[in-house]
């Protein structure tokens, strides 16, 4: 298993990985730099802190992800690809039959997305679709990073989704309040780690998700 905990900060080294694994994140960090000039992936303030602030934030949940009734992960309002491209680079010589499912309604972003499915030689699915459209959807995980508030969030997973085990959420410094008042309307498990990339964010994976009164 590749153990986020071992990520180290000062550069691009995540650990107890391939040198061409190592190689893949870097030419993606660079491949979001270059189009960040006419596409809007990332805050142009991060881009010096790419490698911590991007890719080894998404990295750091790979230990969530790789378990054996983990096959299929859905990135919802997936941008850039964060942390969907970064866990897909990082599973795909570990377990080829891993997939990743991508929901991004921007055309632009969507095309960034289908082109770093090719470069990687990524198992996964590129869907031009504003997610809150559909139905029926199927996956093992659910992750999102900077796309919607955790209640809008639930909201897509028990509408949208007929079936999925686990929810990989990233917080920031209010999470722990923002936990709190969201326990007033949902009933949920959830599993808390302080990130590795910022003292103030913390990783929540969610299970048995059911809003109450149902």
């Amino acid at each position: 298993m590749i153990d986020s905990n071992i990520i180290k900060f000062k550069k691009l080294s995540i650990q107890n990985v391939s040198r061409e694994t190592l190689k893949e994140l870097k030419d993606y960090s660079n491949a979001i730099i270059f189009r960040n000039r006419t596409i809007n992936l990332i805050s142009k303030s991060t881009e010096k802190y790419i490698n911590i602030r991007h890719i080894e934030d998404s990295a750091q949940i790979i230990d969530l992800i790789d378990k054996n009734d983990i096959k299929t992960c859905t990135d919802l309002g997936a941008g850039a690809g964060l942390p969907g491209i970064v866990l897909g680079i990082l599973m795909k010589t570990k377990k080829p039959t891993f997939k990743l499912i991508f929901y991004e309604k921007s055309y632009h972003k969507s095309n960034f997305l289908r082109e770093m499915k090719k470069k990687f030689d990524l198992n996964s699915e590129i869907n031009q679709k504003n997610i809150f459209n559909e139905k029926n959807l199927t996956t093992d995980v659910i992750i999102s990073r900077a796309f919607k508030p955790l209640p809008i969030i639930f909201q897509i997973a028990k509408k949208n989704f007929k079936n999925f085990k686990y929810i990989i959420l990233f917080l920031g410094k209010s999470g722990k309040q923002i936990l709190k008042e969201t326990l007033k309307s949902w009933k949920f498990d959830y599993e808390e780690k302080k990130s590795l990339t910022n003292d103030e964010a913390t990783i929540v994976k969610i299970s048995n998700l059911k809003k109450k009164n149902e």
